[in-house]
């Protein structure tokens, strides 16, 4: 049996989008590694991170292939908050079966979503 543990960002533009993704968690990364250019956040179960990296530029290619999910019981005011950030809009919160779904673009365009928990 697999347990999901983390995802790693890698980008060129390493400053910008290590600030963007410390606003949108409310605080310092709990990792820092200056000399390998990568800082990372518990999220709670899970671990993100952004990379360094020489060959990651520009804006994503295909920004929907992989999204990271962020859940929480109040997606419209956390949408609303992260949009603030400069967030692009991807999709406002609309209703999908018993909860809500957001989805939102980070400053290198990858997207992510913000989701009601799910009842398992």
């Amino acid at each position: 049996m697999l347990s999901f543990n983390s995802v790693m960002i890698g980008t060129k533009q390493f400053d910008t989008l290590s600030a963007f993704y410390e606003k949108v968690f409310g605080k310092a990364p709990d990792m820092v590694e200056k000399e390998s250019g990568f800082v990372g956040w518990q999220v709670g179960t899970s671990f993100v991170g952004v990379l360094k990296h020489s060959e990651m530029g520009g804006k994503a290619k295909d920004p929907g292939r992989v999204m990271l999910n962020f859940e929480t019981a109040q997606v419209q005011q956390e949408f609303d908050r992260i949009k603030a950030l400069g967030a692009a809009v991807v999709a406002a919160p609309y209703k999908m079966g018993e909860g809500w779904i957001a989805t939102l673009a980070d400053s290198d365009g990858n997207y992510f979503q913000l989701m009601t928990p799910m009842k398992m």
